[in-house]
């Protein structure tokens, strides 16, 4: 084991979730200790060597794994506790928040999130330890966010937020589901001043509405019943560092009041607390939604929007920068061919077509979830157009795949020539000179480094 290697103890009923949940920790670079809860009593003194534990609930009720958190607390009132549950609601939810849990997941359909949010819990962990510079730098360069991309209009977003890394103003990023906001965040802290200290994060329409005080500002022990300990709120834990906000357009108007408050004040009371604490928070808001249009249906605070809406940003949906799909697939089919243990080297020229004309209305995370749903079928060196997941290849066959736009027509007539200039000419009717100026016109660039990756 590394000595900057995080330790982690999974707790949960023997299931096919857990193995392949402990796979995919192991994958990622964790290390993992395993107790079921049927044998809680031996494996629950695992916590005192461990740095983070995972819960893993799949009963309807939760009543045996919520006891686990309790006597965990007991002991160990700071190791950050990750609940995952595969029958969640609200109710479970505050229960599991209340007892101590540091996040909650239900119905967890990938890894991801979880991941991050450990990371993310875990980040000073790596720096108590004295790695050599190498060391530290294999770190680093292994959590530093990407935002990848060769078209004009990622270039232009990876410019404009190493500038507003530079600064503290708040920051509002939109865009469609799956354009990657968060990663953008990520982005901002990486390059940003508070790097060092934590990027905390709230999805403000998973937040129970009983929840949202004691989450924001934390509470003092005896605040409430079943609240035998102080807890930190979210604000207080990103102290100096940020707070992202996500699906800020579907935050409630009464928390909405509550995050202007300290916005305004810069400090927070905890519940049951007397005192006020001061707070040194950049705050990050994400949402999909149109907040202008919001504030005239009477949904969202103008007010609260105008300290929001300082440094700007929109991400464009991935149907409006195609030209960077084939970078993406290049880098999800490396990181698929790791975790699969697979050796897949490209597609089909009818499955590779397919993927690069298709409008993804779920943009960037889309793409990457249909691409892993064909990994799980364990496809050979070239994926073919059967290979891929059976609804979509409906989808593909009842798509039309008509340009909408001179710039889709340029690019399509290149994707389908594999960027031959001459053969995309004669496919467009055009002269090679009227095809480079059209490519110059609307600054479409091939990223060479890049094989193309048909089979």
């Amino acid at each position: 084991m590394n000595r900057h290697q995080a330790k982690l103890l999974l707790v949960g009923e023997e299931s096919d979730f857990v193995r392949r949940l402990k796979k995919d920790l192991l994958g990622n670079g964790f290390f993992v200790r395993e107790t079921l809860l049927d044998r809680q009593a031996d494996g629950l003194s695992e916590t005192l060597r461990v740095d983070a534990v995972v819960l893993y609930s799949c009963q309807k009720h939760h009543l045996d794994a919520i006891s686990i958190v309790e006597r965990i607390r007991s002991s160990n009132r700071n190791i950050p506790i990750f609940f995952v549950a595969r029958y969640g609601s609200e109710k479970k939810a505050v229960a599991a928040l209340r007892a101590g849990v540091t996040d909650y997941y239900s119905d967890l359909h990938s890894t991801d999130e979880l991941v991050r949010s450990l990371r993310h819990h875990l980040h000073d962990l790596v720096s108590a330890f004295k790695l050599s510079a190498k060391q530290e730098r294999e770190v680093q360069d292994s959590s530093m966010p990407e935002l990848l991309g060769v078209s004009p209009e990622i270039k232009e977003i990876r410019s404009y937020l190493k500038k507003v890394a530079t600064m503290n103003s708040t920051v509002l990023i939109t865009g469609e589901t799956g354009t990657g906001k968060e990663l953008a965040a990520d982005f901002i802290h990486w390059y940003s001043e508070r790097r060092k200290k934590p990027i905390v994060r709230i999805n403000s329409s998973a937040m129970p509405e009983q929840l949202v005080e004691s989450e924001l500002f934390g509470y003092e022990k005896g605040a409430f019943t079943g609240a035998h300990f102080a807890k930190p709120g979210k604000f207080e834990q990103a102290d100096k560092g940020v707070l992202f906000l996500d699906e800020i357009g579907e935050m409630s108007p009464a928390a909405q009041a509550k995050i202007l408050r300290i916005l305004e004040s810069k400090s927070v009371y905890r519940l049951g607390g007397k005192s006020e604490i001061s707070v040194n928070v950049r705050v990050i808001a994400a949402t999909n939604q149109d907040l202008e249009e919001q504030i005239d249906e009477g949904k969202f605070r103008k007010d609260l929007f105008f300290r929001l809406n300082v440094a700007r940003l929109h991400l464009p949906p991935l149907r409006d920068r195609r030209e960077d799909i084939p970078v993406l697939l290049h880098k999800f089919m490396h990181e698929f061919n790791q975790d699969f243990d697979l050796n897949v080297t490209g597609f089909s020229e009818k499955s590779w077509f397919c993927l690069l004309k298709y409008d993804w209305p779920g943009n960037i995370r889309e793409l990457r979830n249909v691409l892993e749903s064909t990994y799980i079928s364990a496809p050979s060196s070239t994926i073919t157009f059967q290979d891929l997941p059976k609804l979509y290849q409906k989808k593909f066959r009842s798509t039309s795949f008509s340009p909408k736009s001179e710039r889709d027509q340029v690019l399509s007539a290149l994707f389908a020539t594999n960027w031959n200039k001459s053969r995309a000419a004669q496919e467009l009717n055009w002269s090679r000179m009227t095809l480079y100026r059209k490519i110059a016109k609307h600054q479409i660039v091939q990223n060479r480094s890049i094989r193309t990756p048909i089979c």
